[in-house]
C-alpha cells in the first residue's frame, strides 16, 4: 500500500506536453551540436531540428548518449553540446553521471525527458514512475547544476541552466506517458555520422 501511494504522488509530477516542452526548455536548437538517446527523445529532437545536421540521433545503442556527448563536449570545448535522453535510456547507464561529474566539461548539458515509461517497448513503468529520482542521482554522482522541471513556470530556469556554462548542466523533464512528435528521422546510421561529422568539422 505505501509503495502504490508513493507511486501514485509520483504520476501526479508527470504533466507537461513532450510535445511543447522539450521546444520551449531547449530553445535556439542552433545554438547546440546535439545527441539524442533513442526513440522519443530522438524524434522529439528531430522534429525540432528538422533532422538538421547539428543533430546525431542514436539508434540500437541503449545507455550511450550521455557518454557521445561527453566525449564530444571534450573535443570540442569551443562548442556547446546538449545530450537529450530519456529516462529508460538513461536508467541502462547511469555510471555514466560519476564520469561526467569527475571530468565536469563546462560546455554539456543533458536534459533527460523523463515520463517514466519504456515507450518504444509497450510503456512498461520504468524505475522513475516508482520514485527513482535521476536528478538526486546526478547530484549524488557530482554534478552541481542540476534541476527537475515539471511545471511550465520552471522551463525558463531549466533554459538558462542549459546554457549558463559554468561546469555541466543536468535537467530532468518530467512528461506525461504520451507520444512523442510523428516525425520520419533519418534511420540511415552513416549517412546520420557523416551529415554530423560535416557540421562538426564546419
Amino acid at each position: 500500500m505505501a509503495m502504490e501511494m508513493a507511486a501514485s504522488a509520483v504520476a501526479s509530477e508527470f504533466v507537461l506536453d513532450r510535445c511543447d516542452a522539450v521546444p520551449a526548455l531547449i530553445g535556439r536548437h542552433e545554438d547546440f551540436l546535439i545527441v539524442s538517446g533513442l526513440a522519443g527523445t530522438s524524434r522529439d529532437v528531430a522534429a525540432l531540428t528538422q533532422d538538421g545536421a547539428h543533430t546525431y540521433t542514436m539508434a540500437g545503442a541503449m545507455g550511450g548518449a550521455c557518454m557521445i556527448g561527453l566525449g564530444l563536449a571534450l573535443s570540442r570545448p569551443d562548442k556547446r553540446v546538449l545530450v537529450v535522453t530519456g529516462d529508460g535510456e538513461l536508467l541502462m547507464n547511469v555510471g555514466a553521471l560519476s564520469t561526467i561529474a569527475v571530468l565536469n566539461p563546462a560546455n554539456l548539458a543533458i536534459v533527460c525527458v523523463d515520463n517514466g515509461h519504456y515507450g518504444e517497448t509497450g510503456y512498461q513503468k520504468s524505475h522513475t514512475s516508482l520514485g527513482v529520482d535521476l536528478e538526486k542521482i546526478a547530484a549524488g554522482s557530482g554534478i552541481k547544476a542540476t534541476r527537475t522541471i515539471s511545471a511550465d513556470a520552471e522551463l525558463a530556469d531549466g533554459a538558462r541552466l542549459l546554457r549558463e556554462g559554468n561546469g555541466t548542466a543536468f535537467v530532468v523533464l518530467r512528461v506525461k506517458p504520451t507520444d512523442p512528435p510523428a516525425f520520419r528521422r533519418n534511420m540511415d546510421p552513416s549517412a546520420c555520422r557523416n551529415r554530423f561529422r560535416g557540421a562538426l568539422l564546419g
